[in-house]
């Protein structure tokens, strides 16, 4: 298995919304709608970081990165997610790997930090901890978590924008 991760092209519009939907569909914690989500934030144009995980010629992982804005005015602050990788892939690294592309790209772009909702055990690898005073209001602290680039990290409520509202 070679997986090479690349930016997302116009010909991988359809796989990524199929692969999403896919990598979603049994989760318990989630809205059905990531698809969606993806799609919104491209058409807005709010998908700053778009990354594919190709294996040959089959697009197996893809990772959306947009910004959130922070009540305490702070800035150069980004949302990761949805990530997703293909359920018959998943366990196999790919979802590691993308994780490290995005955080290398943000980090590539100038960007100040980094915040990300889900299981604190996985997210938590890559530098991700709950912090108290930064928030994702009606959102378990436990499960919103940041990673800052060398600055301070904020404290205020997160907003990540309406295009996480889609729902078609």
């Amino acid at each position: 298995m070679t997986i090479k991760i690349s930016t997302e092209r116009a010909e991988h519009i359809n796989a990524i919304t199929l692969l999403t939907e896919a990598a979603f569909q049994n989760e318990e914690h989630s809205s059905h709608t990531e698809q969606f989500i993806v799609n919104a934030l491209r058409d807005s144009g709010q998908l700053t970081i778009s990354l594919v995980a190709v294996d040959g010629a089959s697009i197996v992982g893809h990772v959306a990165v947009s910004p959130v804005t922070i009540s305490s005015g702070d800035t150069g602050w980004y949302g990761l997610g949805p990530i997703s990788v293909s359920p018959e892939r998943q366990g196999q690294g790919i979802g590691s790997q993308l994780m490290k592309a995005a955080l290398k790209e943000l980090q590539h772009l100038g960007t100040t930090g980094c915040v990300v909702l889900g299981n604190p055990a996985y997210y938590g690898r890559f530098g991700f901890k709950a912090h108290p005073g930064l928030i994702l209001p009606g959102v378990p602290q436990e499960y919103f978590q940041a990673t800052s680039f060398g600055s301070k990290i904020p404290c205020g409520d997160v907003k990540f924008h309406e295009a996480f509202n889609a729902t078609e």
